[in-house]
């Protein structure tokens, strides 16, 4: 490593400490009170800032600027311009003004709108998020910034999610007051995304079709070990993979991504990266970035970066655990339960408005997570069903318990753990186990939100959590704000007594992977949105637009537009899937399929010649098995072929999402079933890509 890590840390962003250094005080004041109390920004200090983000950029050796933004398409972008600006005489000097710094103007028809723009209404606006800061990255400034339209509607993931932030924290601060707690001015959502990935070889993977199209797999039989040893949980890292997560680790901290945590996953190639909990706002811009950074890092190592939810059939896929918390301005964290939760008035409070919010808009966090990708995982091993529910352990659901039934809950004692040696240090038990089936599981002083899938932008389902938990804090605002002082206990007691036995169905600490749970769920009225295009239409009902409305967060028209671009991504993944899918079994597989049955024909004819006695049965078998699948697999690829026909007739909307769910995923599956049945029978090296046991095993 080059540096120490404090001195490593941060160095390419302008960060607080830079700002302190390179801005004059009274800059310095104005800025950090826009950060802190979002508050607009005079553009005198925008000129300043420009001026001193400019001059350390350059002596960081930066050439160019971006507004780096997060459109629809779930990617970031940016365009870059050159810091130049011609003096005459053939010189320029490096110039950079407040006006290029808080705007700037982006084609906007070229990005998903969902119907908001006509492709010949082209302009479009980025706007500094000055709550974010810029780094460098590649010789380039990069600046955070919104999107939106000419006439101003949203047309990004950042603008939704800081709105959201300061809807729930304006509601919390509400709250606060009410209960007493005067001093709180803001209150802060924190989250932590743990990031799941794979790692294969560069050139193995540029020869596989469907993963440089598609990500994932589309044909391959598993490898004779997948992960029902479980040894690569955890397991000692190979060298290769070691020197990438150094090399990742290296360059996140330059850009002030707390990358905490690294290992190996479960699955064979699967690895894993948690950040320290930062600011929501910051914390999505860093999953962003540290998503494009693993893929710039592994390609340095001759490794590719696979973000997909699920890569390879038979092993788990990657998901992207959403660890969620809110904490005040003066440093209390909501959902810190205490020594004696039961007596928490805040504690119960938040954490009853949370389970509220849940229960009531586990259709919207089900949408936040929706894709094609998504849907390969969720239910599987690996994933939380599609069912919401919340996980709350032994402890809590028996505070809960006891509240409603007015019953007294006395202190939990801390549970030394005994290890049966005398040389283990004492540590004690923690009052609550952990859930891996739960989907929103409580996990001490946070919630984590288990099924966003690995290459989601964490944006969605923030923006949702924040705006339930926003509505739910105000309805219970409304019940508390005429009650006297002297009445607020009891006020409160019963009001938390209230929510949770209107609440309490979506509260489950069981196995979310049995059919009994399914069957329960559906007892006690709970969502189970299986699919995407199932999922989807929620996104429209009128509840959900008016909880968006009514808080600022979207329009209607902004809520309807995200809907359409969240059913054409859905339709034109599983487009270019089956397209891919054909391209290779026609151009790839049969081929080797075909080689390999005209290889048994020739052995099989050469040997009847030499010898019409030497027994053939074994060679003869494998031709005609390999004969019936080759048969299996064109007829299956023709039907696919005429439906993926018919598919496209019908365009991008809800009846062609269940066209493709439907159809052309049976569909792909039959072709699937066939190729893979088939690909036992083939020599090693006749297929013209790498298989399961080469991309898994060769890291």
């Amino acid at each position: 490593m080059s540096k120490n890590v404090p001195e490593l840390y941060g160095s390419l962003v302008f960060g607080d400490r830079v700002m302190r250094e390179k801005l004059p005080k009274d800059v310095y004041k104005a800025l950090r009170k826009t950060i802190d109390e979002n508050l607009p920004l005079e553009r005198s200090v925008a000129n300043a800032v420009a001026v001193a983000m400019k001059e350390w950029a350059v002596e960081h050796g930066a050439t160019h600027f971006t507004h780096w933004f997060q459109p629809m398409t779930g990617f970031t972008a940016e365009k870059h311009d050159s810091f130049i600006s011609p003096v005459g005489n053939g010189e320029v000097i490096m110039d950079f003004s407040g006006k290029e710094l808080i705007k700037g103007e982006p084609d906007a028809s070229s990005f998903p709108s969902g119907g908001l723009r006509a492709t010949f209404e082209a302009r479009g606006y980025t706007a500094w998020d000055p709550t974010s800061p810029a780094f460098i990255k590649d010789g380039t400034l990069y600046i955070p910034t919104a999107f939106c339209s000419y006439s101003g509607e949203a047309l990004d993931k950042k603008t939704p999610l800081l709105r959201s932030m300061e809807t729930l924290s304006h509601e919390a601060v509400r709250i606060l007051h009410l209960l007493g707690d005067e001093a709180v001015t803001g209150v802060s959502t924190t989250i932590g995304p743990e990031q799941e990935y794979f790692l294969v070889d560069k050139a193995m993977y540029e020869k596989r079709k469907d993963l440089v199209f598609t990500g994932r797999t589309l044909l391959g039989a598993p490898a004779p070990k997948g992960q029902e040893m479980e040894d690569h949980y955890f397991g000692a890292l190979r060298p290769r993979v070691a020197a990438f997560m150094h090399d990742l680790d290296e360059e996140l901290w330059k850009l002030g991504v707390p990358a905490k945590t690294k290992h190996n996953e479960v699955a064979p190639a699967q690895h894993e990266l948690a950040p320290v909990f930062d600011t929501a706002n910051i914390a999505v811009d860093h999953n962003q970035l540290t998503m494009e950074m693993m893929k710039l890092v592994a390609d340095r190592h001759g490794l590719t970066c696979l973000l997909h939810e699920k890569p390879f059939d038979g092993i788990n896929g990657s998901g992207k655990h959403n660890n969620w918390s809110l904490i005040t301005n003066t440093g209390s964290n909501l959902l810190y339960p205490g020594r004696t939760p039961a007596e928490n008035t805040k504690f119960l409070v938040f954490l009853m408005a949370v389970i509220k919010a849940v229960d009531e808009y586990a259709d919207l966090l089900r949408v936040s997570v929706a894709s094609a990708g998504n849907d390969h995982r969720l239910g599987a091993n690996e994933a939380p069903p599609a069912i919401v529910s919340v996980f709350l352990g032994d402890e809590l659901t028996a505070v809960l318990k006891s509240i409603e039934n007015d019953e007294y809950f006395g202190k939990q004692e801390k549970v030394a753990m005994q290890m049966g040696t005398s040389v283990i240090p004492q540590f004690f038990k923690d009052t609550t186990d952990r859930n891996r089936t739960s989907p929103f599981a409580f996990t001490g002083n946070k919630f984590e939100f288990r099924m966003p899938g690995s290459s989601l932008s964490v944006s969605g389902p923030n923006v949702v959590l924040n705006t339930a938990v926003a509505q739910a804090l105000r309805e219970f605002y409304d019940e508390l704000k005429d009650a006297a002082p002297d009445q607020m206990d009891s006020a409160v007691h019963e009001l938390v007594k209230r929510a949770i036995k209107k609440h309490k169905k979506v509260i489950f600490n069981g196995n979310g992977y049995t059919d009994e749970w399914v069957a329960e769920a559906e007892k006690r009225g709970l969502y189970n949105l299986r699919s995407t295009p199932e999922a989807l239409p929620q996104m429209v009902a009128e509840k959900n637009i008016r909880l968006f409305t009514s808080h600022n967060i979207f329009t209607e028209g902004e809520v309807r537009s995200r809907y359409t671009i969240l059913l054409e991504n859905y339709c034109k993944t599983l487009h270019v899937e089956a397209k891919t899918m054909g391209m290779m079994v026609r151009q790839q597989f049969l081929p080797a399929v075909l080689s390999t049955m005209n290889s048994l024909a020739g052995d099989i004819a050469a040997c009847k010649a030499v010898a019409a006695t030497v027994p053939c049965g074994a060679q003869q078998g494998e031709l005609e098995t390999l004969a019936g699948y080759y048969q299996e697999i064109t007829a299956a690829q023709k039907k696919l072929e005429k439906d993926l026909a018919q598919a496209e007739e019908l365009g991008n909307g809800q009846e062609a999402a269940c066209f493709y769910r439907d159809t052309i995923l049976p569909d792909m599956d039959a072709v699937r079933k066939g190729a893979d049945a088939a690909e036992a029978y083939l020599p090693a090296g006749s297929l013209p890509y790498p298989d399961y046991t080469e991309l898994l095993f060769s890291v």
